[in-house]
């Protein structure tokens, strides 16, 4: 079982920068691969980035490459999403999630952890 936590959501201006953490319980967290989505209003969720068990291999969403970055502390049982020149349409509930599989695989399918989500809102 693994519990996991996010925050660092907020309300930025466009242009901005944010950086959501997402704690994860368990000793288990380095074997995971770890992923973050997010939901906006309306609309389905969907596949922001992810990063492999070791963090060696990541994979993002076309529309954020460049932007974000996602990274991992297996010390500190801890992924992040380094989020830069925010956009208004990257407004959305942001959601870490966990995957016993250990690739950075974008499908929702294969993460079986999912945190509580953090809300990211960007002003123009």
């Amino acid at each position: 079982q693994v519990l996991l936590v996010e925050s660092g959501g907020g309300l930025v201006q466009a242009g901005g920068s944010l950086r959501l953490s997402c704690a994860a319980s368990g000793r288990t967290f380095s074997t995971y691969a770890m992923a973050w989505f997010r939901q906006a209003p309306g609309k389905g969720r969907e596949f922001v980035a992810a990063v492999s068990w070791s963090g060696d291999d990541t994979n993002y969403i076309h529309s954020v490459k460049g932007r974000f970055v996602i990274s991992r502390d297996n010390a500190k049982n801890t992924v992040y999403l380094q989020m830069n020149s925010l956009k208004p349409e990257d407004t959305a509930v942001y959601y870490c999630a966990a995957s016993l599989y250990g690739g950075a695989n974008s499908y929702q399918g294969a993460y079986e952890y999912w945190g509580q989500g953090t809300q990211v809102t960007v002003s123009s």
